[in-house]
């Protein structure tokens, strides 16, 4: 059996791979950053490299 350890940012516009021992969790989905986690309520990206998310 394999194990995930990785997955895309539950944030739909956001393109981030995300490790599950470093993500953000919330509401049993896996977040790249808290301004995913957030549904971006203040209007920033997640601020990663080459990703221009905002929910």
């Amino acid at each position: 059996m394999t194990t995930v350890t990785q997955m895309k940012c539950a944030c739909e516009s956001c393109l981030c791979i995300v490790s599950l021992s470093e993500a953000v969790a919330k509401e049993g989905k896996y977040y790249c950053s808290e301004a995913c986690a957030s549904g971006h309520t203040n209007g920033s990206g997640c601020g990663h490299t080459g990703c221009t998310c905002h929910a």
